[in-house]
């Protein structure tokens, strides 16, 4: 059997794709391949669920349809995994009763009489963090998969990278402030870490590059030349009718971001897309994969012609190569 290995995967796509769909399957699971998209050249994106449960579903994109595949498989298990499927559900009187919520390690803390968070819970950094003005109380982050208040505030062990040290987050927070950012799957503990990071540095970086009016300059054409499939994507667009700027979103070189942006000269909107990974050639394929991730061409006008947030946010002509975006 052919095996293909692209960069930043630990496994070739074919064994990835025949050991998701085999556990999915074991686990009781009808994965279905619901929908196919391949807009322009090598960009493939799918959409997979569960045959019983189309609630259950996920997508995924890459420069191949293989590729496509393995991320949307691998995107179901991350999902399995951190429980995201039920993020937004109270699960019943049963299960918040029952011995675990949402892991087995997971620790309960009780609430006190006089409301404050309990002792145990975060750490100083992450207290100072999530409550600099002294305002949070325990009844505040009961979780929402429960909504037991006699149990108390369920905390997740998370490992404090500094020192190896067990640091206890309240779920409540995880769901509110970071719904998927930060979860991962892969086909090696690094290749897993090494997505989660990656997610975690684009997030941060869009929000810093909106709430400080960062401009980005633009990422040079011979840099773009190295790698062809992504700029055969990008030319298709442009034939189409929507210029496409790649811009470095690194922030002088600290992360390993891009920034790719899509623009609708009919009518001055656009749409920007960010990636991330410390390979550049998998971030800027993944930046534009993104782009068009579950949309054809005839969806990218019908997108942008709704009132963007975008056409506000320009306020640099292109002509000098660079993004600005003010806060807003």
């Amino acid at each position: 059997m052919t095996q293909t290995f692209i960069p930043g995967k630990d496994a070739a796509l074919e064994d990835s794709i025949a050991r998701f769909q085999q556990k999915l399957s074991d686990l009781g699971f009808q994965i279905e391949e619901a929908s196919w998209l391949n807009p322009v050249p090598n960009v493939w994106s799918v959409h997979i669920r569960d045959k019983e449960c189309a609630l259950c579903f996920t997508n995924g994109k890459g420069a191949t349809k293989k590729a496509a595949l393995a991320s949307a498989l691998g995107e179901y298990f991350e999902r399995l995994s951190t429980n995201y499927f039920f993020a937004d559900f109270w699960l019943g009187e049963t299960i918040a009763n029952g011995p675990f919520v949402h892991y087995p390690n997971e620790k309960w803390f009780p609430l006190s009489e006089n409301d404050d968070v309990p002792e145990g819970l975060l750490d100083d950094r992450l207290r100072a963090f999530y409550d600099p003005e002294n305002e949070l109380t325990g009844s505040m982050l009961i979780d929402l998969q429960s909504g037991n208040e006699d149990r108390g505030i369920c905390g997740l062990p998370f490992t404090r990278q500094s020192d190896n040290q067990t640091v206890y987050i309240p779920m409540n927070i995880i769901g509110n402030l970071y719904v998927s950012n930060g979860m991962s799957a892969g086909n090696t503990r690094n290749e897993a870490r090494v997505q989660g990071l990656s997610e975690v540095f684009e997030r941060y970086v869009k929000n810093r590059i909106i709430a400080e009016s960062i401009s980005l300059p633009e990422i040079p054409a011979d840099v773009l030349a190295r790698y062809p499939a992504v700029v055969e994507a990008i030319e298709t667009l442009e034939a189409e009718g929507f210029p496409i700027f790649a811009y470095d979103g690194s922030l002088g070189g600290q992360y390993p971001v891009i920034c790719v942006v899509l623009f609708n000269p009919a009518n001055g909107t656009c749409f920007a897309s960010f990636g991330a990974h410390p390979d550049f050639g998998v971030a800027l394929e993944r930046t534009v994969t993104e782009l068009l991730q579950g949309r054809g061409l005839k969806d990218l006008m019908c997108l942008l012609r709704q009132p963007s947030m975008m056409k506000k946010l320009l306020n640099i002509p292109t002509s000098k190569r660079t993004l600005s975006i003010p806060a807003v």
